[in-house]
């Protein structure tokens, strides 16, 4: 199967798109873009259209907490209440690792928003609706259960240890060192996300607008937005030690227990993460031993990129 047969689905002008990357040994081999980046102004993906990338954020929100590690900002087994004053009691016992590699046990936030809530949420709203809680999943440490609340809190840790809003300390420590342009955590009325992608879900044969939600606001998790372009800068850079020491990476892409290190899901060959929001599908795959990435990232709900990424990989 030819990769244009693989994104049949996607290579028409009216439909939302996606924009897919294999890079091996330090070479992009390919770099495609297919479908819609907005459907109302018909402009096309290309490799620089920026997406929402949900959940691929919560490396960038790892990285900031081990570069302060690094720095000797914070340390990996602080306490939450150490940079969240007045926090319960039940927070006692959850550490910065434990928020990492989510086994803090903190309940999911998203479940605990108020009826009717309109405005979207941002980071410090989900530390007050965690704060108003008095229990735990289980206790920290002693299981795996995925919370985007984690890195919610994640972001706030950032910004007490560094005394900059998170988006700046990302674009400062990050974005900015490895030239990714055009990368945003966005925040709106603050910044602007350049070639950017509105978020589409299929209702029967048309797609719906659904570009944001109530929790889209919430960066540490899901806020960042990027291209194939810039994430490749990423991936390289994360060979060599530019952001970090190279001890400090090995603990990122290592199985804390539960198949999961930093901001990456953890297998024998290689490490991943998946993002998938109101309008938005994103996935890349590392194989670090073999130098080779897979990026794609698409604008629409639901689309099956595990299953993409697993017949474009061994085509190289």
């Amino acid at each position: 199967m030819t990769e244009d047969e693989l994104f049949a689905e996607f290579d028409r002008p009216d439909v939302p798109g996606v924009s897919a990357l294999i890079a091996q040994e330090g070479q992009i081999r390919l770099a495609r873009s297919y479908g819609a980046a907005n459907l109302t102004t018909n402009s096309p993906v290309s490799p620089d259209t920026n997406f929402r990338l949900a959940s691929l954020t919560k490396q960038f929100t790892a990285m900031s907490i081990m570069i302060l590690a690094e720095r000797g900002k914070l340390a990996l087994g602080d306490a939450l209440p150490a940079f969240v004053p007045g926090f319960p009691r039940y927070g006692d016992s959850i550490t910065l690792g434990h928020l990492l590699t989510h086994t803090s046990g903190l309940l999911d936030y998203e479940d605990l928003i108020p009826a009717g809530t309109a405005t979207p949420l941002t980071d410090r709203d989900v530390l007050e609706i965690l704060r108003r809680q008095d229990r735990t999943f289980f206790p920290a440490g002693t299981s795996f259960r995925y919370s985007n609340g984690g890195y919610a809190f994640l972001a706030l840790v950032v910004e007490a240890a560094s005394g900059k809003r998170f988006s700046a300390f990302l674009r400062e420590n990050i974005f900015e060192p490895l030239a990714m342009r055009n990368t945003v955590a966005f925040e709106a009325g603050v910044s602007e996300v350049p070639c950017r992608a509105i978020g589409y879900t299929r209702r029967g044969e048309v797609f719906e607008e659904t570009d944001q939600s109530v929790t889209s606001a919430v960066l540490g998790d899901g806020g960042i937005y990027s291209s194939i372009t810039d994430l490749f800068q990423w991936d390289q850079a994360l060979y060599g030690e530019k952001l970090v020491s190279r001890p400090m990476l090995e603990q990122a892409f290592a199985d804390h227990g539960s198949g999961y290190g930093f901001g990456w899901f953890v297998d024998r060959e290689k490490v991943w993460h998946h993002g998938e929001t109101c309008g938005f599908t994103t996935r890349i795959e590392r194989f670090p031993r073999v130098r080779r990435t897979v990026i794609l990232l698409a604008n629409r709900r639901d689309a099956d990129l595990a299953t993409i990424a697993r017949k474009l990989a061994p085509q190289l």
